[in-house]
């Protein structure tokens, strides 16, 4: 499934501050914690805690945030369906690394073992 040129726009504009709180009260929501929802962002971009804040105090669009960001080599290994959407078939880089930030929140929230949900870390 092709994304359009208008939704890649939309993703790429979005700060990650305005998502940020979202991913936080969808884990904690389902008994996991902030810090399980850090490491899995860390585990992705490399991203530590103060420079999430950064990130957030910046208003860092998703383009930027992943500009910035030292993808894991193994983010191809994030594959499944998210937002209907499958992740391996969106052409569009940016919106693909969004989903796979997507794809891994949904996955701690859903109750995922640290270890699957890192691929092999």
């Amino acid at each position: 499934m092709t994304t359009t040129p208008e939704h890649d726009a939309r993703i790429a504009s979005m700060t990650f501050g305005s998502v940020y709180p979202h991913y936080v009260n969808k884990v904690e929501s389902k008994g996991r914690t902030k810090e399980e929802l850090h490491e899995v962002i860390a585990w992705l971009t490399g991203f530590e805690v103060a420079q999430l804040g950064k990130l957030v105090e910046e208003q860092a669009t998703f383009e930027t945030f992943f500009r910035k960001a030292k993808l894991n080599p193994n983010a191809h290994l994030i594959t499944g369906t998210i937002c209907g959407y499958r992740i391996e078939e969106i052409e569009n880089p940016l919106t693909r690394q969004v989903r796979y930030l997507d794809k891994l929140v949904d996955e701690l929230a859903k109750g995922r073992k640290m270890e699957k949900i890192l691929r092999g870390a």
